[in-house]
Formats: structure tokens, sequence, C-alpha cells
């Protein structure tokens, strides 16, 4: 009777594992679909002809900030909000790419703008791909390295004032077989997005080569060109760029010059600037012509990085605005994860020309996914 009893309560709980996983089903009308959680929530045709990907990133920053001016006298500021606040959807089709990327909340705006929201045609090969959309200018390294990946947690101020980040238009790029050279060449919107803002034209273009690109180092060498038109021939701006950059084992470097003429005035400066890995024997990622986010080790990995700066720049960050000045920066990073980043910098610039200087304390929170 006991034996009698366990066979049947067996069978009464085989019965509900069965009916239950026969409950619900997913299937697929075609190629069967791979779901992968590894940065970020992606699904993919076996055949890899068309994928899906969610992504985003969280900044979330605390800044102290003082500035001492002739004009102002001594300000002080603390602040805690999100620096930047993205949600990304991406994938593809056969030999077309999409990406449309949009800030939820960003600092100092009122969140909900466009990042990226282009279509890229593949079909040529690496040597020859074409984008369409509101995308990255290829000019500048500081500026295309991605948010996730700079080691300090504010790009240089020279990067700030002559680079335009991002703008609608039209971009040819590509890359080597070998991978050691990228070229990208395009057609944007000057600046704004109005009803006429193509009426004032930049075109700008970059070149990179990495004679030296093994796993444990790499030397880059890069030039770009960028020129903005406007109505007024006075406001035409031509810039040029030159980047140097490298890593051997856990210490990497990068370091840019600009060169702007804006119609009979002459602007320049420059930046350069250090890391090191402290742990975990890895080096600085480096593909497509920029550095990539240093990689965790179980435990995590720590990073220390240092930048000078001179010159025309846009110093913001420490309330000095579009001035001659002088800024010296430093960083330590804490990488938990590949999500997860832990960061603090402090800055601190002091004008060429008179006695205003400002500094900032920035620590950030940083989830990447």
């Amino acid at each position: 009777m006991k034996t009698s009893s366990c066979s049947l309560l067996a069978l009464l709980m085989m019965g509900v594992v069965t009916t239950s996983a026969h409950a619900g089903q997913v299937r697929t009308d075609g190629q069967d679909i791979i779901l992968s959680t590894k940065g970020g929530l992606k699904l993919e045709t076996e055949d890899k002809s068309a994928s899906f990907q969610i992504g985003g990133r969280l900044h979330w920053d605390y800044t102290q900030d003082e500035t001492n001016t002739a004009a102002n006298g001594n300000r002080t500021a603390d602040d805690f909000d999100a620096r930047r606040a993205r949600i990304a959807f991406r994938g593809h089709f056969n030999d077309f790419e999409y990406k449309a990327e949009f800030n939820i909340a960003e600092s100092g705006t009122s969140g909900g703008s466009v990042e990226d929201l282009y279509v890229k045609y593949n079909g040529f090969g690496e040597m020859a791909n074409l984008t369409i959309g509101k995308q990255r200018v290829p000019f500048g390294m500081d500026v295309l390295t991605s948010s996730n990946d700079i080691s300090l947690l504010e790009r240089s101020a020279m990067t700030e004032r002559y680079t335009l980040g991002r703008s609608a238009g039209f971009k040819l790029s590509g890359r080597g077989m070998d991978k050691k050279f990228t070229y990208g060449v395009g057609v944007f919107e000057a600046d704004g997005d109005g009803a006429n803002d193509f009426e004032d034209q930049a075109v700008a273009g970059r070149v990179t080569f990495a004679p030296i690109l093994t796993k444990s180092s790499v030397l880059h060498f890069g030039a770009g060109y960028q020129t903005i038109g406007a109505v007024n021939p006075v406001d035409e701006t031509d810039t040029m760029n030159f980047e140097v950059a490298g890593a051997y084992g856990p210490f990497h470097a990068q370091a840019e010059y600009y060169d702007s003429d804006v119609g009979p005035q002459n602007f320049n400066g420059y930046y350069a600037q250090v890391g090191y890995i402290l742990n975990g024997g890895g080096t600085r990622p480096y593909s497509n012509g920029v550095f990539k986010r240093v990689k965790a080790v179980p435990g995590g990995t720590w990073e220390v990085t240092a930048r000078y700066e001179e010159g025309d720049g846009r110093f913001n960050d420490v309330g000095l605005a579009f001035i001659d000045a002088q800024q010296v920066s430093l960083g330590l990073n804490y990488y938990m994860n590949d999500s997860v980043r832990i960061g603090v910098s402090y800055m601190d610039a002091e004008s060429n020309t008179n006695s205003d200087n400002g500094n900032e304390l920035r620590m950030r929170l940083q989830f990447t996914y």
C-alpha cells in the first residue's frame, strides 16, 4: 500500500510538471532565435541575418565646483544628478544596421533628446560603410571614444571646443582588412535641429593608422580636418587635428592638437593624457581607431589617470567657458565588472590671460547594459 501511494504521488507530480511545461511556448516562424544577455538584451536569428538589441547607460554624478572670476567673484556649487541617462535600440537586417538612442534625462537639459538615430549600409564590405542620420562626426579621438569608455570622467576642454560631437548627415567610413587603418568622411548639419540647418554645412574627415597592433600593445596616429560653413563668411571655421596614442601592457596614453581658423582669428590648444591599470595584468582595449573601456577582472580592476591641457578651450566644467587657459586633471576608476564603474576626478584650471581660476571634484556611479 505504501509503494502504491508513492507511485500514485509520483505520477501526479509528473502530470503537473508536464502540464506546466506545456502551458506556454515560444515558437518561431523561420530561423531559431538566440537570446543573449551579454552587454544588453539581444535577440538574433540563428543564421545571424537579423538582430534586435536593447541597451543603455546611467551616469549618476556628484559634483562640487568652485569658480573665481573677476566678473563674478567666488562662487561654489554642489550638485547630485544624472549626467547621462540613455536607452538605446539597435540591430541589423541583412546588410542594413540601425541605431536609435535617446536621452531620458541629462544634467542641464529637460531630457527626451535624440543622441543617435541612423541607418548604416554594410553591403560594400569593411572598407566602405554608408551611414545616414544623426551620428558621430568623424573628427577627433577623444570625442569618438564612448562616454562609457573615457578614462577621465569628462572629456578635454579642447575636445569640447573644437568638435561637433554628433550631427545629422551622411558619412562614408571603413577600415582595412588588417584593422590597422580606418577612415571616415561626411557632410553634416553645422548646428541645431531646426527647419533650415542644412543650409550651413559641416564637412569633416578623419584617418587613423596603427603600425603596431597586438593584444598587449598599440601605437596609433591620426589626423582630421573639419570645416563649418556659415551665412556670414567671418563665422566660417576651418580646424585641423592631429592625434597620437599608445598602449603597452597596463600603461596607456593619448594626445591631440587642434588648430582652428575662425574668419581672421586663429585658436589652438592641446591635451596629453596618461593612464595605468593597477591590477589584473590587462591593457586598455583598442578598436577602430579609438580606445575602449578597461576590462574588469574578478574582484575588480583599478586604474589611475591624469591629463594636462593648455590653449583656447571650452572650460565649462570648471565654470570658465571659452578662454585661453591651462588645466590639470587627475582620476581614479574602479571597474567592478563589465557593467559597473565607480570613478572620481579632480580638475583645476587657471586662465593664461588673467587671474580667473576654477576647480571641480566629480564622483560617478556608472551603470551600462
